[in-house]
């Protein structure tokens, strides 16, 4: 059963989210059909009028076609950027027939030691997520996440199941910005280990930094990428 938090925001919020989510990455293929809502009641032990207050409002942002006894179809399988043309690197895998699955490693609040770049961008203390992204089954991206603790308390563990972005929209700190810089890394031991490369490996490694509307830092990620496993690609509409 998944987790759902019944302290945060409602229930059917947490499911649209999470179904979303599935939807962005594949899991839900485009022209699929989902689960049952008897299937999602159970797997998120909830009411029926729960889970259809989920798939309605999916239905309405065009992400689900309900059709009466046929089940829910996936019809969209993009968001939408406010920000450019630009398609995330995700979309990209999941238009390809690729399957994104994530893996939460790690949430906190840490301690940031002095001499490294996360203490310099936020100080003394930050969130620290650690995930592990898999390319059909197989370990392909670990990022780690550093958030400002400006943005108020976060549910670490509602993060197992549902995108960071979207919860720091809940927020009101999503990020209207992004800066992304590109450099090759020698995969540490321990994250070469996960990602299932030897120890120093060479691999792309990317650094994003996440600015809110009034150009305040909100996020700081690095992702190692196992690019001998499916190349990065961005794709730009024109």
């Amino acid at each position: 059963m998944v987790h759902l938090s019944r302290k945060s925001k409602p229930l059917y919020l947490q499911i649209k989210s999470i179904v979303k989510d599935r939807i962005l990455h594949g899991v839900y293929p485009l022209g699929s059909i989902i689960p049952s809502e008897p299937q999602l009641e159970e797997e998120f032990g909830v009411s029926k009028v729960t889970v259809r207050g989920a798939i309605s409002e999916l239905a309405q942002e065009g992400y689900l076609e309900k059709g009466s006894g046929k089940g829910t179809k996936v019809i969209r399988n993009t968001s939408v950027s406010k920000l450019s043309k630009q398609k995330r690197f995700t979309e990209v895998l999941v238009e390809g027939g690729h399957r994104i699955r994530k893996e939460l490693l790690a949430a906190e609040a840490a301690e940031l030691g002095p001499g490294n770049l996360p203490h310099s961008l936020f100080g003394e203390q930050a969130y620290r997520i650690e995930r592990l992204y898999y390319l059909n089954d197989e370990p392909y991206i670990h990022y780690t996440h550093y958030v400002t603790k400006r943005v108020g308390s976060i549910e670490l563990s509602d993060l197992g199941s549902q995108s960071l972005y979207d919860m720091l929209g809940e927020l009101e700190a999503a990020p209207e910005k992004f800066r992304d810089e590109f450099a090759v890394a020698l995969a540490p031991d321990d994250i070469a280990q996960k990602l299932g490369v030897a120890a120093a490996t060479p691999l792309l490694m990317r650094s994003r930094y996440s600015y809110d509307s009034a150009g305040q830092l909100i996020e700081y990620s690095e992702g190692l990428y196992n690019s001998a496993l499916h190349r990065y690609v961005v794709n730009y509409d024109v």
